[in-house]
């Protein structure tokens, strides 16, 4: 082989040396987890700042690597027809050919398969290496990028992208659930994740204890009357009013209560605090600031003539963020019992939401004009329904097991065979599923694999480990809000 045909080989594997670079940096910089780039950055690593700041000059950065890459492709393809030439002088349309050929597998195999596909499982590591020499690459085709912004600005007039570029509240959740399904974080972090996100959402009407199921006070009761209540309910507040419940005057604490109780004259007036009125539409998030701003813990639900409609607690809101809170005064009654593989006794107070959730069944949040397990029953009869009466809802049978003259108490419910969903799929969306499936699967014996090796770690040092997390990690801020001493 002549000198010359070594050289041409040398520059083709420089050229597709060069080209793994350009396709490895542009999948990097496409894939990179821009939070975790910075926590780098934050820990010192000077290659993560110098790729932040590529990451924020983007369009810069992208321009610049597909001009290297189309340069490098085009300069291996020239030179390989050239070698391919040399070799095959008596046939010049079979050396283009054979050219053709070797140069697409190649750059295929080693110039965008290979680069490309290390380069997303390491995306953020390698973009910190390489951020050096791509800011080079950047000031040295700086001309050509400046050209190639004004063919983009121009792009952008004629054909004008929504504006909206925002990340909505569904994407993300998307994200955190996405996240919890890969193990980036666990259920649970995700639960808290997800129910902050939806937080600002949620209004009194969602959480609120109704007016049926509210214990107040006279305020002519007697002390001896107070302390029973006090006694049998185990509540720390009642709400006091004024000839009927739609008057609530104010709320009395039972520690202040018990620390005037003995004496020789008492009126409920002096001790009880003052009343927070909200709306069952007031936004969960400013009834929570307004609590805190009032050192309350407990505000009175207005209907929409005045009149009372329940109760909410700052202990109700906390709920909707960390979950149910019990404490030792506390039945705990689950609102959902699982009886058997498709039966269930659901009981009437149950959100409607939360049930449809657990039965899988499909429904419209802004159709539902009920909030409750209770209502919705009521409002398919159109009169409170006897005990054994029961109904057919999509694959559901619904039967009512204990109810009063008031509202239904319980209910029984049996899932019948599932629905089967039309199937619109084609036979290469069914293609593609086969491969998520594969991957979900890879990825359960993966976690089954990390758990039975995490058990061979000392229990001491798991407790400590997990202690230590759940401080660091569960931190909530509301803007400026704090709440301490939560009580019933």
């Amino acid at each position: 082989m002549s000198p010359q045909c070594i050289a041409y080989i040398i520059g083709i594997i420089v050229l597709t040396a060069l080209s793994a670079f350009f396709s490895a940096s542009e999948t990097a910089y496409n894939s990179l987890n821009k939070i975790k780039l910075k926590n780098r950055a934050n820990e010192g690593s000077k290659g993560a700042k110098k790729a932040l700041l590529l990451v924020d000059n983007y369009d810069k950065l992208i321009t610049t690597i597909l001009i290297g890459n189309n340069i490098v492709n085009i300069a291996a393809a020239t030179i390989a027809t050239l070698l391919f030439t040399e070799i095959i002088k008596s046939n010049a349309d079979l050396a283009a050919t054979v050219s053709t050929i070797v140069v697409t597998v190649i750059t295929l195999i080693f110039g965008e398969i290979t680069p490309k596909s290390i380069a997303k499982e390491f995306a953020e590591s390698f973009a910190a290496r390489v951020a050096t020499i791509l800011q080079i690459l950047c000031l040295i085709f700086t001309p050509f990028t400046w050209l190639f912004s004004l063919w983009q600005k121009l792009m952008i007039k004629i054909f004008k992208p929504n504006a909206n570029a925002g990340m909505s509240e569904a994407e993300l959740i998307t994200m955190v659930d996405e996240a919890t399904t890969e193990g980036g974080i666990d259920k649970d972090e995700g639960e808290l994740i997800r129910s902050a996100i939806e937080f600002n959402e949620l209004t009194v009407k969602d959480i609120f204890t109704p007016r049926v199921d509210v214990i107040a006070v006279d305020v002519d009761a007697k002390k001896d009357e107070l302390r029973d209540l006090f006694l049998e309910n185990g509540f720390s507040r009642l709400p006091v009013y004024e000839e009927d419940i739609d008057n609530v005057i104010g709320i009395l604490h039972e520690k202040d209560f018990y620390k005037n109780y003995f004496k020789k004259e008492f009126d409920i007036k002096k001790y009880m605090t003052q009343t927070i009125w909200v709306t069952l539409n007031s936004n969960l998030s400013s009834v929570l600031k307004m609590l805190q701003k009032s050192k309350a813990h407990m505000a009175v639900v207005l209907d929409e003539y005045g009149g009372t409609a329940g109760i909410v607690t700052l202990e109700d809101i906390l709920e909707e963020l960390v979950g149910e809170i019990w404490d030792e005064h506390d039945e705990i009654i689950e609102d959902i019992v699982k009886l058997s593989e498709n039966e269930y006794q659901i009981t009437g107070g149950c959100n409607i939401e939360d049930m449809f959730d657990a039965l899988g069944q499909k429904y419209d949040s802004d159709e539902l004009e009920v909030t409750t397990v209770s209502g919705w029953i009521v409002d398919h009869f159109g009169y409170i329904p006897n005990i054994d009466e029961q109904f057919d809802y999509n694959n559901l049978t619904i039967k009512v097991i204990d109810a009063d003259p008031k509202k239904v108490e319980k209910i029984y419910v049996k899932e019948l065979a599932k629905i089967e969903e039309e199937d619109d799929g084609t036979f290469i969306d069914k293609f593609f599923m086969k491969d998520n499936d594969d991957k979900e699967e890879e990825n359960k014996k993966a976690e089954k694999l990390f758990h039975k090796e995490d058990k061979s770690i000392d229990n001491n040092d798991k407790v400590a480990e997990t202690t230590e997390k759940v401080v660091d990690d569960t931190k909530i801020e509301f803007d400026d809000i704090e709440i301490n001493n939560i009580e019933k």
